[in-house]
């Protein structure tokens, strides 16, 4: 079974299962597709974290495909370029590029398939053409004229006869193809061997055509980026050709009798585990089974409802604080402090009845937080009404800024399970299209994920090079002890892991089947920092899908939260897919915006 964020990538993932591969190539057909299929949300140039689970020993694992900083990515550099901030466009912001690295290692290491054969679907859509979803061709009318003035390889490929493409156009992209293709035919040159083709495919992209062009490129053009003015970039191919994806352990929590599976503090998905870990201390099993049982009945449990919204909502402030003092890939992360269940009563106990307005990083092992003097500053200024609040792109996503104006990127999400009871999470982002311009020849664009560092040093998240940026890609594992258990993960920015906790609970906790508790209506935090620039939050800022209900919303207002009706089905993008305990395997997909697809047999 197969679940993911478009029809597309899902039903190629049952294809490559039908075919006989499992449930680790079908995860790599899938992404590949994503990446042609959304290149407002992702691109093979882009990034991805991959959780595993292996069904023969039950090892669970992470394929990180989180491209690091170039060699010459230093606050220096940048102090000499008059730049204060990593700008969330262009050259400056270009790490390695991960996606592709990372789906040729689990293929390698897990697949059975050869590299032609997974990426036979992406190049046929990306030859032959698709479908454009409605959200693609607004991203590229947002940004067409800054095209056409700024970035000509982006117009080469977005913007044919000079216009942009209407939604559900067809839409292809030949020279993402013919890159695929040769890397295809320099993986068939290595002879019969699957995995010694694999590895002259991923030296064909990190280490021959793929890294010159980039090299090229980055070094000898300079580009509009969102400081208003053109730079060269500080990624080379000598970076490239240093990296390679890594493979880890998970880390988990106990909640609700399973076990629940994240990356380490190098990504934001720790904060998800530090939230049920308060949710546990919070006791929230009887509210949250109030919950469900009235959303079974057609009905709201108002009490319910409102205790329960409210607590998560504290939970999650707390959570993400201590992730912006604490979580990166520049320092030590006291991650076992972070995620033991003392330190969560000791944090429990700073939950009122009323939304706190404050931003209360923890000491986990009497260490003192260390917070971003940005983020002090701008939250000072919003409070005393000077500085500018509210949630960049409405909150929804990931934003990133063109040099004319504001154009939100996102994510996207695949999960498989397979016969066998294999399963894999996947969360590709990154290298968008209106983030970073095409490179020539080659269709796709780079990774901004250098935004997401600090300048200032001392951080967890601090800019140093060879490290990993502090991402917000958040995919998931839920494993119990009888075998069961099922991937899971959601697109959305720092919203990837506050929409999945009350998908969470209706699920473990409630009851509900996995599309149930889909469904549900959600909400997020805005109080808390955008990882994004201009990141932005809104000083107790709650939004919430309507039916919750009128009386929960306005009781939610009554206890201080600034409450944003976000709409009746506008919160998350969750899929799901796994196995549950009688065996059968299950999967299920979101259905806000009519895009997201499971699919099984």
């Amino acid at each position: 079974m197969v679940g993911s964020t478009h029809w597309l990538a899902s039903a190629v993932g049952m294809r490559t299962l039908e075919a006989g591969g499992n449930a680790f190539d079908a995860a790599v057909a899938a992404g590949f597709t994503l990446s042609v299929v959304e290149p407002h949300l992702n691109g093979p140039g882009g990034d991805v974290p991959i959780i595993g689970h292996r069904a023969a020993d039950g090892g669970t694992f992470v394929v990180v495909g989180q491209g690091t900083a170039p060699a010459l990515a230093t606050p220096l550099a940048f102090a000499a370029l008059g730049v204060d901030v990593v700008p969330g466009t262009g050259h400056l912001a270009a790490v390695v590029p991960g996606a592709f690295g990372a789906w040729l290692d689990l293929l390698a290491r897990y697949g059975t398939m050869t590299l032609a054969e997974v990426l036979a679907p992406a190049i046929g859509y990306a030859r032959d053409g698709y479908p454009l979803v409605p959200a693609a061709a607004r991203t590229v009318a947002t940004v067409a004229d800054m095209f056409a003035a700024h970035w000509p390889t982006s117009a080469e490929v977005y913007l044919a006869g000079g216009h942009a493409p209407a939604a559900g156009s067809r839409f292809a992209n030949p020279a993402l193809a013919a890159t695929f293709e040769r890397l295809v035919a320099e993986a068939e040159s290595a002879g019969p061997d699957r995995e010694a083709q694999v590895e002259a495919a991923r030296r064909a992209f990190y280490e021959g055509f793929v890294a010159e062009a980039v090299d090229t490129f980055v070094a000898g053009t300079p580009v509009m980026d969102a400081t208003g003015s053109s730079h060269t970039g500080l990624l080379r191919g000598d970076d490239l050709a240093a990296w390679r994806a890594t493979e880890e352990p998970t880390v988990s929590v106990p909640f609700a009798g399973v076990e629940v599976h994240k990356t380490a503090a190098w990504g934001q998905g720790p904060v998800l585990l530090q939230q049920l870990r308060l949710l546990d201390a919070l006791g929230v099993d009887g509210l949250v089974r109030d919950v469900v049982a009235a959303e079974a009945r057609g009905e709201v449990a108002v009490e319910a409802a409102t205790e329960l919204v409210h607590l998560a909502t504290e939970a999650a402030k707390l959570a993400f604080a201590d992730r912006d003092a604490w979580y990166g890939d520049s320092a030590d992360v006291p991650l076992d402090a972070l995620l033991s269940a003392a330190y969560a009563a000791e944090r429990a106990r700073l939950v009122g009845a009323d939304a706190d307005g404050g931003y209360r990083p923890g000491s986990p092992d009497g260490r003192e937080p260390v917070l971003p003097r940005a983020l002090v500053e701008a939250r000072a200024e919003v409070e005393a009404g000077r500085g500018a609040g509210g949630a960049a792109a409405g909150g929804l996503g990931e934003p990133t800024v063109s040099a004319l104006g504001l154009s939100p990127g996102d994510t996207c999400h695949v999960d498989v399970v397979d016969r066998w009871g294999n399963r894999v999470s996947a969360t590709p982002s990154g290298g968008w299209l209106q983030s970073s311009p095409v490179v020539p020849g080659l269709g796709f664009a780079l990774p901004t994920r250098a935004q997401m560092f600090w300048l200032q040093q001392g951080l967890a998240s601090s800019l140093v090079p060879g490290t990993r940026p502090r991402t917000t890609l958040s995919p998931a594992l839920v494993l119990g002890g009888d075998g069961s258990g099922f991937a899971f993960g959601t697109p959305g920015g720092d919203q990837q892991d506050q929409w999945t906790v009350p998908f969470l609970l209706r699920h473990l906790v409630g009851g509900a089947d996995l599309q149930a508790a889909i469904d549900g209506a959600s909400w997020h935090s805005t109080h808390v920092h955008g990882s994004f620039h201009p990141r932005t939050h809104t000083p107790r800022g709650l939004s919430a899908e309507s039916r919750l209900g009128a009386p929960v919303l306005a009781a939610l207002a009554a206890r201080g939260h600034a409450l944003q009706d976000a709409g009746a089905w506008s919160l998350g993008r969750i899929s799901a897919a796994g196995v549950r305990a009688d065996g059968l395997l299950e999967a299920a997909a979101n259905p806000r915006g009519m895009q997201g697809y499971a699919v099984g047999r």
